[in-house]
C-alpha cells in the first residue's frame, strides 16, 4: 500500500513536470525565459488562472477549451503532462527504491526523460536540437556517472570500469556521427544529433548507448518508411525523436536487451 501511494506521488509530480514541459517546448525556441511571466491562452492572451493548470484534469474539465475565449486546447498539453507522469513512474519502477544513491539516479533519469521530451517536439517542429538542450543532458550524464562512481565505491566495485564505460561512451556513437556529419556536410546526420548522442553515451555508457542508438535506426527506418509509403512524407526527417526514444529504452532495458541478445545469438 505505501509503494502504491508513493508511486502515485510520482505519478502526480511527473505531470506536474509535464506541465512545465509544455513551456519550454513553446518558449525554447523562440528564446524567451521559461522562469518568467505567466501562463496564458495563445489565442486571447489571457492569464491562465492556477486551478486551469491542473495537469490533465483541467484539459478534461474545460472540455479542451479555453476558459474565456472557448478555442480550443491542443491535446498536446495533457499528452505530454501524461507521458512524462507514466515514464518517471516506470523510472523508479524499475530502478526501484534501494538506498540514496539509486533515487539520486532515478532522479537524474526522470529528468533526462522530461529534457528529451522537449527537445523531441522542439525539432519535429524546428529541424533543430537547441544547444542548451544538449549540453544540459551533458551535465546529467556528468552527474549520472559521477552517481555510479559512489555507487562503485561504496559496493567494492570497480571505480575504473565505470570511468572506462561512461568515457568510451561518450565517443562510441557521436564519434561515428561526427564522421558522417564532417563526411556529408551536415547533410547526413545534423550537428544537434551528434551533441545529443555525446550526452546520452557519458549517461549510460558505452554498450546501452549503442543499444540506444540500433534502437533508434531501426524504429527511425520502420516508421518513416511507413510515412513515406502512405503520407508521402520527405526523405528529411528529425532523428531527434527516434534518438530520444531509443535513449529512453536504452536507459530502461538496455542490460535486458543485451543478456535477451546475447543468450538468444551467442549462447545457442
Amino acid at each position: 500500500m505505501d509503494k502504491i501511494f508513493i508511486y502515485g506521488i510520482v505519478f502526480i509530480f511527473g505531470t506536474l513536470i509535464g506541465s512545465f514541459l509544455n513551456v519550454c517546448i513553446y518558449r525554447i525556441p523562440l528564446q524567451k525565459s521559461v522562469a518568467t511571466g505567466r501562463s496564458h491562452c495563445m489565442s486571447c492572451n489571457k492569464n491562465i488562472k492556477w486551478y486551469d493548470l491542473i495537469p490533465v484534469f483541467s484539459f478534461i474539465f474545460l472540455r479542451a477549451k479555453c476558459r474565456h475565449c472557448k478555442s480550443k486546447i491542443s491535446i498536446q498539453y495533457p499528452l505530454i503532462e501524461a507521458i512524462n507522469g507514466l515514464l518517471y513512474l516506470t523510472v523508479f519502477y524499475v530502478y526501484g527504491w534501494e538506498g540514496p544513491f539509486i533515487i539520486i539516479l532515478n532522479i537524474i533519469y526522470s529528468i533526462v526523460v522530461s529534457t528529451l521530451i522537449v527537445l523531441s517536439v522542439i525539432d519535429i517542429r524546428t529541424q533543430t536540437i537547441p544547444n542548451k538542450l544538449s549540453v544540459f543532458l551533458l551535465i546529467l550524464g556528468f552527474l549520472a556517472t559521477l552517481t555510479k562512481i559512489f555507487l562503485a565505491y561504496y559496493n567494492n566495485a570497480s571505480i575504473k570500469d565505470v570511468l572506462l564505460k561512461h568515457g568510451i561512451g561518450f565517443f562510441a556513437v557521436s564519434g561515428l556521427l561526427l564522421l558522417i556529419f564532417y563526411a556529408t556536410g551536415g547533410r547526413g546526420i545534423g550537428g544537434g544529433d551528434v551533441k545529443l548522442m555525446a550526452g546520452a553515451g557519458l549517461l549510460l555508457g558505452w554498450d546501452i548507448v549503442i543499444v540506444a542508438f540500433l534502437t533508434a535506426c531501426f524504429l527511425a527506418t520502420i516508421i518513416h518508411l511507413i510515412k513515406m509509403i502512405f503520407k508521402n512524407a520527405d526523405r528529411v526527417f528529425a532523428f531527434g525523436p527516434y534518438l530520444s526514444v531509443g535513449i529512453i529504452i536504452g536507459m530502461l532495458y538496455g542490460k535486458d536487451i543485451i543478456s535477451w541478445y546475447l543468450a538468444t545469438f551467442l549462447y545457442m
